[in-house]
This record gives structure tokens, sequence and C-alpha cells, in this order.
């Protein structure tokens, strides 16, 4: 979903984010740059703080309100965002699309982090622009979490797969004896005893043991 900004006069501070620093341009209305592209350290508070100066001290300097625009990245840009929203500025993001198709901007046609702030903060100036709508801090730490979710359990898999074929090289036998590999059960007994030579010199009494303290299913069964 994107919504269009309202023009008016602003000062557009572009932001070029990336994993563990960002670089920031601030442009005015006739589309001149205050000052040179500005690095900000994510994990430096006294980084972030001087951000924030330099943004507030345009806003005195030229008495104009400033609009902050952030190319989308994955979750890179997400604390950026909240940052700067909290501080009381007007933050947007931009699909990515829209930076890369604008090839008629103004600046030298070479890609790297500070020509990406300028480029971003010279697309914030467009009347026409069409920005993302952020959804609420809840929707997004949702969407966090299922991201998480969905990442953990891809990886729960390769680790299963990733274990079968160890017990297809050296213990398959065991792959039959559970519908499946992952139970508390197989688990435990796996963990126990690391190899057929060991489940077969273990005392039956022992391993039964085992079975009846992880499974559900009784003496019989165990």
């Amino acid at each position: 979903m994107s919504n269009t900004i309202k023009y008016d006069l602003f000062i557009s501070v572009g932001i070029d984010v990336g994993a563990d620093f960002s670089w920031m341009s601030i442009a005015l209305p006739n589309q001149t740059f205050v000052g040179k592209p500005f690095k900000i350290l994510h994990s430096d508070l006294n980084s972030l703080a001087m951000t924030v100066s330099k943004i507030k001290e345009a806003e005195e300097l030229y008495s104009l309100e400033s609009r902050i625009f952030l190319e989308s990245t994955g979750i890179y840009h997400y604390p950026r965002f909240c940052y700067l929203r909290d501080k009381g500025f007007h933050v947007y993001v931009i699909n990515p699309i829209i930076t890369k198709n604008s090839t008629n901007i103004n600046i030298r046609k070479v890609h790297n982090d500070k020509f990406d702030s300028k480029k971003a903060a010279l697309i914030g100036l467009k009347p026409d622009l069409k920005v993302s709508l952020m959804p609420s801090d809840l929707a997004l730490d949702l969407r966090n979490l299922s991201r998480e979710y969905y990442d953990l359990m891809d990886n729960r898999s390769a680790y299963v797969n990733k274990l079968q074929g160890e017990l297809r090289m050296i213990f398959p036998q065991y792959l039959k004896v559970f519908s499946k590999i992952t139970t508390n059960t197989a688990m435990t007994l796996l963990e126990k005893y690391t190899s057929p030579d060991k489940f077969l010199s273990a005392p039956k009494d022992e391993i039964i043991a085992s079975i009846r303290s992880t499974a559900r299913f009784g003496i019989t069964y165990a």
C-alpha cells in the first residue's frame, strides 16, 4: 500500500540504510544540499544523537520542517524509522523500485551509499512521490515474530534432514523404529546410546526405563 505526500516547502532528509551504519543527506526545496553526507553508526548513541541534532539545526537555519525518507531495506530500516519517528520527525519509507527507477535525478550516476542518500533526499522532494504506508507497532512486531518463526522452522527442517542423513550412514535401522526421529523418546535414546554397539550392549531394563520416562504408552509399549 502507498500514499502520496501533500506538497509544500520542506527540507528533505534522505537516508540510505545499511546493516551497521547509514548515510544521511539533507536537501533544500531548490535541490541543493546542506553540507556533506553524514555517516550514522547504529550502535553509537552519540552518532544517533548527532543525526537528530543535524536535522534540527537545518530546520532552524532555514525555518522549514523536515521530512525524512528511508528506502525499504529488509528489516534494517525499521529501527531507524522508529527511532526518528519517536524523536518527533515525519518519517516515510520509499519502495526500492521507486529509487531504482528515478533515473532523471540530477546527481552523478555513481552507486555508493553517500550518493544513494543524496538520491533519496532528492526523490523526497518530488511532489508526486508515493510512500509506503507503515503498519502499527503491533503489526510490525507480529510481522517480525512471524518472520522469525518461519526462519526457525526452516533451520529446524535443515537440522532434521542432516540428522536423518547421518543416521542413514551409521545407524539406518534406527530410522524405522519411530514414526518421527525427532520425538522426545527417539532423541533421548539417541543421546544416551550414540551407536548401534551401545544399544546392543545396554541392559534391556535400562532402555525400557528410558522409554517409559519419555513415552506415554505404558510398560507394554516400552
